[in-house]
């Protein structure tokens, strides 16, 4: 397990974007649009993990949602695994409370999955897989 990213959530992308290249001294930018969670992000490579601007789509966006109750901040860390539907049974196993029971499509071709922050000291903490590259990719 390693990191993978650090998800920010924020009200305006392209503003998030201009600052965080200024502070990271990063122009090099990844824009994704993730239709099926409702965002749009913006993230920055940092050695071997990245920092992930999240924006919401739509108003019931889980982000914007967490917008609304927490403002703009961190919302997530995100760990990268071998294969996230063996974490997840592993973690379940030992008492873990899961949001996603099985992997669901993310960002930057990967499997996703997040485990509650009532059991993990009230950390959003999302699971990650990297799926084979894409002819093209």
């Amino acid at each position: 397990m390693k990191i993978s990213h650090f998800g920010i959530a924020v009200r305006d992308l392209k503003s998030a974007e201009q600052l965080f290249a200024k502070l990271l001294g990063v122009s090099d930018t990844h824009h994704e649009e993730v239709a099926d969670q409702k965002v749009r992000i913006a993230s920055f490579e940092l050695g071997d993990a990245r920092v992930e601007l999240t924006e919401p789509t739509s108003g019931d966006s889980p982000i914007s949602k967490f917008l609304d109750k927490r403002g703009e901040g961190i919302h997530h860390v995100a760990f990268e695994v071998e294969d996230v539907a063996k974490e997840l049974a592993r973690l379940k196993a030992q008492g873990f409370q899961l949001i996603d029971e099985t992997p669901r499509s993310g960002s930057h071709n990967t499997l996703i999955a997040f485990l509650h922050p009532r059991s993990t000291n009230g950390v959003l903490v999302e699971l990650c897989q990297n799926l084979p590259k894409k002819e093209g990719q």
